[in-house]
């Protein structure tokens, strides 16, 4: 009965929050937004910040040449969860302005010829620790909306990015055993949100030994977590928390 008077006595109080609640509704007029700022990137080539290891003469090459699929919105993270939030949107609002041009742009990026390309550079040489693990997190969270998606055209860029996918799971695979231990910081490296991305891919997907690999990763390192100094947070440069 006290549990239940307790709870009673919060009901104004949610109440009242509701009713104070003035966060934005994100519709369709909201996604509009977002869907133009990630159409304007996903083709725009320069400025761009390329984390490029080179063995030779023929490794100098534009970006676009590089990396035929993600080349755009400055780097290639941004650029590949530039097209997790198209694809993302479209899902949200199949019926808005935005879903046929936003459709052109994933079509012409994830095409098969391009992906092949993608993933040959992944496993090239030099390039092991390349957009790792952020940037491949955000991959999964790519390939795993897709595969979401029941969806003719969107069947055919998922399987599309099949070697791509393929070859970063094998690359955080060698990667997560020889890990000593986390990355903290509050910047791209941070290991804690990208096993979180990991995590959702693995279970989305049904890859039950990736998904093993990444939860017994973070056991090792987060479980007997305390006392994290939040007072510390944020650092001058940080856009994720590396406390929570």
């Amino acid at each position: 009965m006290r549990s239940l008077g307790f709870a009673l006595l919060l009901v104004p109080l949610i109440s009242v929050a509701a009713e104070k609640n003035t966060a934005p509704k994100f519709d369709v007029q909201a996604a509009e937004r977002f869907a133009k700022l990630a159409l304007a990137c996903v083709e725009k080539e320069y400025p761009n910040k390329i984390s490029h290891v080179l063995n030779s003469d023929a490794d100098v090459a534009p970006p676009r040449k590089l990396t035929p699929a993600f080349y755009g919105c400055y780097d290639w993270h941004s650029s590949v969860h530039g097209h997790w939030l198209l694809v993302r949107l479209i899902r949200t609002f199949p019926d808005a302005p935005f879903v046929a041009p936003a459709r052109d742009a994933l079509r012409k990026s994830l095409s098969a010829e391009n992906v092949k390309q993608e993933a040959a550079y992944l496993r090239g040489t030099g390039r092991a620790s390349f957009e790792r693990p952020y940037g491949l997190a955000w991959l999964f969270q790519l390939c795993a909306e897709l595969r979401e998606w029941d969806d003719a055209q969107v069947r055919e860029m998922s399987a599309n990015l099949r070697p791509l996918e393929d070859a970063a799971v094998e690359r955080l695979k060698t990667w997560l055993p020889k890990l000593s231990h986390p990355v903290r910081i509050g910047e791209h490296d941070q290991t804690a949100f990208a096993f979180g991305l990991m995590l959702d891919y693995a279970r989305s997907t049904g890859n039950e030994a990736f998904g093993k690999l990444v939860s017994d990763s973070a056991k090792k390192f987060f479980l007997a977590d305390k006392n994290c100094p939040l007072n510390y947070e944020p650092s001058g440069e940080d856009f994720l928390s590396p406390c929570l």
